[in-house]
């Protein structure tokens, strides 16, 4: 068997039988892989701290034809995120991340461009981002890069601008104007274009000085959880947690 290499970001693991680990990795060239790391859990074991969630890691790993899980040789940790995880607000935003890029995007599928938001995300909360508008920042990507973010700047029915507020649409697909609403229930305010036209435009932010209020960013992901809740079918455990 070869030994073949990715670099990848440690999504989560879990221990199954005495000394060892299962690892779910995120790679940048093959999605979302699963491992088991042999002798993770003994004293003074190979990896070290390079399999806790979050770990920017270049693994190296072999592959049976016809099994789920890869057999994890090495792994050499790049960069650590794991003194920001001591906020607890942090740790369980970290977890919600973990929790929609395994539920949105299936396994062995290569997404780079998410896997560059994850990694840079990380460095911003690293560098002492905002942890609310970098999950606002996260959720509207992903939802972005899935092909589910919906139009919020036209009506669903009439196909006028929306220029003022609207209203997110029953199967959260698009947006009502104020005229054609079947119902007023969630509302869409004119900041969630504003945040989305910034996002396109502008990197995770590392700085606390931010453009869009704390009420703004509460209604804005609002939105984005309601859209992120419906298409999964349930709301995310770690999101309970954070609420």
């Amino acid at each position: 068997m070869p030994l073949e290499q990715s670099e990848a970001i440690v999504l989560r693991t879990f221990n199954v039988g005495e000394q060892d680990k299962i690892v779910v990795f995120f790679t940048q060239d093959k999605g979302v892989i699963k491992g088991v790391a042999k002798g993770a859990r003994k004293f003074g074991n190979r990896f070290g701290s390079s399999l806790e969630p979050m770990s920017h890691v270049k693994v190296f790993y072999y592959e049976k034809e016809r099994r789920d899980l890869v057999t994890v040789s090495n792994c050499d940790l790049l960069e650590s995120f794991f003194e920001i995880q001591n906020v607890l607000k942090t740790s369980f935003t970290l977890s919600y991340f973990s929790e929609l890029i395994e539920e949105f995007f299936p396994s062995r599928s290569k997404e780079d461009i998410l896997f560059r938001l994850l990694l840079s995300t990380l460095q911003a909360l690293g560098a002492g981002g905002d942890s609310d508008f970098l999950g606002a920042y996260f959720e509207a990507w992903l939802l972005k890069i899935s092909g589910i973010l919906p139009n919020f700047k036209t009506c669903k029915k009439c196909r006028k601008e929306i220029t003022e507020a609207g209203w997110l649409s029953p199967k959260k697909d698009g947006t009502f104007c104020i005229h054609c609403t079947p119902q007023k229930k969630e509302e869409i305010r004119p900041e969630l274009n504003q945040f989305l036209q910034w996002i396109k435009k502008t990197p995770p932010p590392k700085k606390k000085e931010l453009p869009f209020t704390p009420e703004q960013l509460m209604h804005i992901r609002k939105t984005l959880q309601a859209i992120i809740i419906f298409h999964m079918e349930k709301e995310p455990k770690s999101l309970s947690c954070l609420k």
